[in-house]
């Protein structure tokens, strides 16, 4: 039996109306959400923007209990530039964050040249209700989840470092995605010592799953 298709808008409004931190703040309308994440995605192909769905909503097409307040994509400054419709709040070299309407979005920039290479080699096509849309696939969603990582780290962002590691370990659950191709994918963009200290980091969680399994085998 097929799982239903997901709805990315009522994902967001559900994880903004049960996120408590959002009621301290100044009241929000999370009522149109849904309208306006189906106003999106209509807006980018009727633009004929390139993009990949990335973040936490591409992970909910692979693994369950993700949640996720904003929409993240991967896509051309170029392209960005072709949607004034969406307010841009904040961007850097790499990372441009802004707003379609009350919807929140993190978009990551192609000028990285790993974001790029997710877009062009690690997608693939996946219904929503909204309508059918280009998300990361397992393998590029790693990449950019273990890319993050020593920044993260870095940061001192243990929040963040946590949630990225319980995906990696959740999509290598579920999934058992080869590592050993994404690891030259990797290279050209981390440090040595980070690529080393990331490597570690998945054998670590590659472990912990090895050993839970042995004691589900065990009941």
């Amino acid at each position: 039996m097929e799982n239903p298709a997901i709805q990315i808008g009522k994902v967001i409004q559900n994880a903004r109306v049960f996120n408590l931190q959002n009621w301290r703040k100044m009241p929000m309308n999370s009522e149109t959400l849904p309208q306006t994440v189906t106003q999106l995605f209509a807006l980018l192909r009727q633009r004929q923007i390139d993009y990949v769905l990335v973040g936490g909503v591409a992970l909910l097409q692979y693994v369950k209990g993700r949640n996720t307040e904003d929409v993240d994509l991967i896509m051309a400054l170029s392209s960005l530039q072709k949607l004034p419709e969406i307010t841009v709040t904040k961007r850097d070299e790499y990372f441009a964050q802004g707003h379609f309407q009350e919807l929140r979005l993190d978009i990551l920039l192609t000028r990285n040249p790993l974001f790029e290479r997710v877009q062009t080699h690690y997608t693939t096509a996946q219904s929503f209700v909204e309508q059918e849309i280009t998300c990361a696939t397992v393998e590029g969603l790693l990449l950019l989840k273990l890319y993050a990582l020593p920044s993260l780290y870095r940061q001192g962002d243990f929040a963040r470092v946590g949630l990225y590691e319980n995906d990696i370990a959740t999509l290598l659950h579920y999934h058992r995605p080869n590592l050993e191709p994404l690891w030259p994918e990797l290279a050209p963009h981390l440090l040595a010592t980070d690529l080393q200290s990331v490597r570690e980091i998945a054998a670590d969680i590659q472990q912990r799953l090895a050993r839970f399994q042995s004691f589900k085998q065990a009941e």
